[in-house]
């Protein structure tokens, strides 16, 4: 039987893909990469290859940290739990954004795509980090940290790592819907 918190987390990243599909799939590729504000503003598709970009980094750094954590036999003592810094990121990254920060170059996304591509991708995406919570939620994942993939001196717990994505999924689709109702009021 599942955990609770795994389940909501579950719930969550299911959650995301479904919001996606409903924003995206009635779009045509010209709607999809429409951007707002003349061009300052990120269209729906680029919204979702930065979260795409942004889940396989998180999850190119948890896995090795999960990885040391299974053969180190670090079995789950608890519910999914972010500590005070995790909690404080996470409440910032919720929508509607109450800051705006500049993603790092790795992450920033490239100008179009097809509406069916960049949705594509960032399901396939989100599916990843569900298919690793699943699979190391055994795990003690509030002890194991890892290296945050965009400030290298912060380790952050596997927990809020999983929580993040989540988070930034909904601040990133909230954009998303803002960037498709800007575009097409002018």
């Amino acid at each position: 039987p599942m955990s609770e918190d795994v389940q909501a987390m579950c719930d969550a990243y299911d959650a995301l893909v479904a919001d996606a599909i409903a924003l995206v799939g009635p779009l045509d590729d010209a709607r999809a990469n429409a951007q707002p504000g003349g061009g300052t503003r990120w269209s729906v598709a680029q919204n979702l290859d930065h979260l795409t970009r942004a889940n396989a980094a998180y999850l190119d750094a948890l896995r090795p940290a999960l990885d040391r954590a299974r053969r180190a036999g670090r079995l789950r003592r608890g519910p999914l739990a972010p500590g005070a810094p995790g909690r404080w990121f996470l409440g910032a990254l919720e929508p509607p954004p109450r800051m705006r920060v500049r993603a790092p170059r790795s992450i920033q996304p490239a100008s179009t795509f097809t509406a069916a591509g960049a949705l594509d991708a960032f399901c396939a995406s989100v599916v990843s980090a569900r298919e690793l919570l699943l699979a190391s939620a055994d795990l003690d994942l509030n002890g194991t940290r890892f290296q945050n993939p965009f400030v290298p001196l912060v380790q952050v717990r596997a927990s809020t790592g999983f929580l993040i994505l989540a988070a930034h999924g909904r601040r990133h689709l909230w954009q998303a819907r803002q960037a498709l109702a800007q575009s097409h009021t002018g």
